[in-house]
């Protein structure tokens, strides 16, 4: 599958339709995703009837087209589009039917965007492999034998299989900038409130925004360009002029603060790392050191805020409004045995966790804390934007592990050390390709005498709040133009 760039010019020159790219989709989903289990749903016989439409549109209009026109999409399936299924990745909700489209879904219709399925998702988007799905895992096109990440894996693997051009997931703590890094794409989580949430499954309402999968950083721009803005129907929406305006220059000051990413990262994830910086410095750019030590602080801030926005947010899931609902001799017994049958053992984990740390006793011990050294953070990060542009640091610790790898959640919640704090801070962060290591059949690294595959690693551009132009900048001079 094409950029979006290339489609759109094929569209307008008339050497490539509309019609022919969501055939083309579909063949490759029916040809590919068998194996890979990237889609819950797709929605073959809509998509057709828009994409005749838009072939006739660009015959009659030309260039006179909005800038999505024809372009097939993929979903997480945690994104609400009307009348057709909402899961969640969650048995709860297995046979739930969305009453209304969520604003991001509205905004790409009207750009013409032609959306062709639902993708697969860790439940209710708390994982960090896609293993956590109700409906089964997805597979990572690079090595089938390893996880695409999570908890949008399904959306990255939609992209890296070639289905579609770009996709769209959700980012809590990390799960669009992961996956991307595991799968080869670029992947972008934007300044908290600048894409609506309305119509989002909630996970942890002061960390998820909406982002897209792409090829290209230009792509990931223009779906983040359609879809935000401040939204009437979600309070937290953000106007442009909301943080002072960015400036964009020919070279950035970048900050690496390497005392973060020393420990707990695979030495060859590290050289990447390493020669994407000296790669940088060749273009121009300036690199130094700063420090973050509240940084290291985040993963454990993280998996306190996150399970307690949960535990609020999962309480609407109790078998009387919606969704699920198994019979009981009192309400009680509908509650419990509904959230018992419906909800995955990772689910219920992040439940108990935030029922914990929100109870009498324990709140201003735990959660009043870990929003203290939040807060913390957020000054942290904005004293070092301060005397730096733009922050860098590797995307995740690992390439791709192999499944059932990390079946221990410590080990697991690890794997999201450097992409926590930017959710938890709410600036913007673009996650692009940096290189790939070789991993052998016991997923260590290859030796000269050894076989093995080569994954892909990503590396993290974060900006200030509002500083989302400035990262597509950078993306687009160290990345697309490469």
């Amino acid at each position: 599958m094409e950029t979006i760039a290339t489609l759109r010019r094929k569209f307008i020159d008339g050497s490539y339709t509309p019609l022919q790219a969501v055939e083309d989709a579909f063949a490759v989903i029916a040809q590919k995703d068998g194996e890979i289990h990237a889609f819950l749903d797709t929605y073959r016989e809509d998509a057709l009837v828009q994409a005749k439409d838009a072939t006739k549109r660009y015959a009659e209009q030309g260039s006179d087209t909005p800038p999505l026109l024809g372009v097939p999409i993929a979903l997480k399936n945690n994104i609400l589009v009307k009348g057709k299924r909402a899961t969640g990745g969650s048995k709860i909700l297995e046979h739930y039917t969305a009453t209304y489209d969520a604003t991001v879904v509205r905004k790409l219709q009207e750009a013409g965007a032609i959306i062709v399925g639902a993708t697969n998702l860790d439940e209710f988007a708390m994982g960090g492999s896609t293993e956590n799905s109700a409906f089964g895992p997805t597979k990572n096109p690079v090595d089938t034998t390893r996880v695409p990440g999570g908890s949008s894996g399904g959306s990255a693997a939609a992209v890296a299989m070639g289905a579609v051009p770009a996709a769209l997931g959700t980012d809590t703590g990390g799960s669009i900038r992961q996956p991307a890094s595991y799968c080869g794409l670029v992947g972008y989580k934007p300044t908290y409130g600048a894409v609506s949430r309305s119509g989002l499954m909630a996970m942890g309402s002061s960390l998820d925004q909406a982002g897209p999968f792409a090829h290209t950083v230009s792509d990931a721009q223009l779906l983040h360009t359609v879809i935000a803005g401040r939204d009437p129907l979600d309070s937290t929406t953000i106007d442009e002029d909301t943080y002072p305006e960015v400036t964009l220059k020919e070279t950035y000051t970048i900050g690496i603060p390497r005392d973060f990413i020393q420990e707990g990262v695979d030495e060859d994830v590290l050289e990447v790392f390493e020669e994407h910086v000296s790669a940088l410095k060749a273009a121009g750019h300036t690199v130094r050191d700063v420090s973050l030590p509240l940084f290291e602080k985040g993963l454990a801030a993280y998996y306190v805020v996150m399970p307690a926005e949960v535990s609020s947010n999962l309480a609407r899931y109790d078998g009387i409004r919606y969704g699920l609902s198994v019979e009981g001799d009192t309400l009680l017994d509908v509650y419990q045995k509904t959230r018992a049958v419906g909800f995955g053992e990772e689910v219920k984990r992040r439940i108990l966790l935030g029922t914990y740390v929100l109870s009498a006793g324990y709140y201003d011990a735990y959660y009043g804390k870990a929003e203290a050294a939040r807060e913390l953070m957020r000054q942290e990060l904005s004293d070092v934007f301060r005397i730096v542009d733009i922050v860098l640091l590797p995307t995740t610790p690992t390439p791709a592990f192999p499944f059932g790898a990390q079946s221990d959640p410590l080990s697991m919640y690890k794997q999201d050390i450097f992409t926590v704090p930017v959710n938890l801070t709410g600036v913007p962060a673009l996650s692009i390709p940096a290189g790939t290591v070789c991993r052998d059949a016991t997923n260590k690294p290859c030796g000269e005498q050894s076989q093995g595959t080569q994954l892909p690693v990503g590396v993290q551009y974060i900006a200030p709040h509002g500083g989302d132009t400035r990262l597509f900048d950078l993306g687009k001079k160290m990345h697309d133009q490469v």
